[in-house]
């Protein structure tokens, strides 16, 4: 998606496009890959893939790359010479040719078939449920593949599809107003190139995505913080350029940062510091500091070093400015106001016991027992305040 935004469209009957979808293909998670090509290299191909009739491959792009792979380096070897197909049928079939929608469906259901999980990284699974959907595949049908979810209640599975548009969708809707800010839509390769990608910002876009749903799109939750609505796109702004910036000299991880952004825009001064990063960073640069002396463009990569470069002093003196307040303003909180944020949190709509996964239930369980047992000393100790209250008043 990202190469047919910057270069041009990727035809699949061209070799050398295909070339380039391969290149990106091994690249992409190379570990795996080295894993696929020894499985296949002691055991032979244990899966066939899936074909069009005339060819298209449907599933199984990683297998048709590891033995190519294998091919080349053992060119006399006969099992790596073929590979096992299930081919679709054509026109004039039983059946006929799949649509664009049906190939999606089998792509899907292959991807669930194992053990009820998508076979993807996060941001490439949001991706991929978003062009199902945009081509009429709803999320619902798509979970409707997923062994996880056999059986469940129509309300049980509403549960899900809530949890997957938080977990995945929001993400990615924050993630294309991150782009239209810099002028870079539909350019995901500057968000994260992989799974192996150690600058990925995927999990700082779920973090902001959280606050913001839960924050700033809650009317209620706006006013107890002191947001108003005409302050959301400048704070967001600012989110962004963090975001961008991706690490801050004595600072949390950035996707730690968006997990309490809420909590840095409580105080005026709080959120006059964030205001500050948007008046003083440009989203981007002037045309002269985008090529080199000879006048050639810039990299994106080249770019993102300049701007980091050219801003990090203003983003880290004023993200670190509104850390410093929130600080201050935690250190003044009462204890009947952390009560009463706890009570909030424990009774908030999302505290669905469903949603939790099987294998968290048991630290779930536990995690009440501390809270309990926390309650019980608290409210004992809060009793006895109140006797001796009392029995000071008698006295008096």
């Amino acid at each position: 998606m990202d190469y047919e935004r910057n270069f041009a469209p990727l035809d699949e009957k061209d070799d050398t496009d295909q070339a380039k979808i391969r290149d990106f293909l091994e690249k992409k998670d190379p570990e795996r890959t080295e894993v696929l090509v020894q499985s296949i290299l002691h055991a032979g191909q244990q899966e066939p893939v899936i074909i069009t009739c005339d060819g298209f491959l449907i599933n199984g792009n990683r297998r048709k790359m590891a033995i190519e792979r294998l091919l080349k380096e053992s060119p006399n070897d006969e099992n790596f010479t073929y590979m096992q197909a299930v081919i679709l049928p054509g026109k004039g079939e039983e059946g006929g040719p799949p649509t664009l929608v049906e190939i999606e469906k089998i792509e899907n259901r292959y991807q669930l078939q194992s053990d009820g999980r998508a076979d993807y990284y996060s941001f490439d699974r949001a991706l991929s449920i978003k062009r199902k959907v945009d081509l009429g595949f709803t999320l619902e049908e798509q979970l409707a593949d997923d062994p996880a979810y056999a059986g469940t209640t129509s309300a049980q599975l509403k549960r899900v599809i809530d949890r997957y548009e938080k977990d995945y969708l929001d993400p990615l809707a924050c993630i294309d107003r991150y782009l239209r800010q810099f002028e870079r839509e539909g350019l995901y390769r500057t968000v994260s190139r992989g799974i192996a990608d150690s600058e990925g910002r995927w999990q700082a876009f779920a973090d902001y995505s959280a606050t913001y749903s839960r924050y700033f799109l809650d009317p209620r939750r706006r006013l107890e913080i002191g947001i108003s609505e005409e302050e959301i796109g400048k704070l967001e702004e600012a989110a962004f350029d963090i975001i961008r910036l991706r690490t801050v000299p004595d600072m949390p991880k950035v996707h730690m940062i968006m997990r309490d952004f809420s909590k840095l825009c409580r105080t005026q001064e709080g959120k006059q510091a964030l205001k500050s990063i948007v008046a003083q960073v440009d989203p981007v640069l002037p045309p002269d500091e985008r090529v080199n002396e000879e006048g050639e463009d810039l990299t994106l990569e080249e770019i993102d070093a300049k701007w980091e470069a050219k801003y990090r002093r203003p983003i880290t003196y004023n993200l670190k400015k509104a850390s410093q307040s929130h600080q201050q303003l935690k250190e003044k909180e009462t204890p009947i106001e952390l009560l009463e944020e706890a009570h909030r949190k424990l009774t908030h709509d999302n505290m669905a016991l469903s949603a939790i996964d099987n294998k968290d239930l048991r630290r779930a369980r536990e995690l009440l027992r501390k809270i309990i047992n926390a309650g019980e000393t608290l409210e004992s100790e809060i009793y006895q305040y109140t006797k001796n209250i009392k029995r000071l008043a008698n006295k008096r």
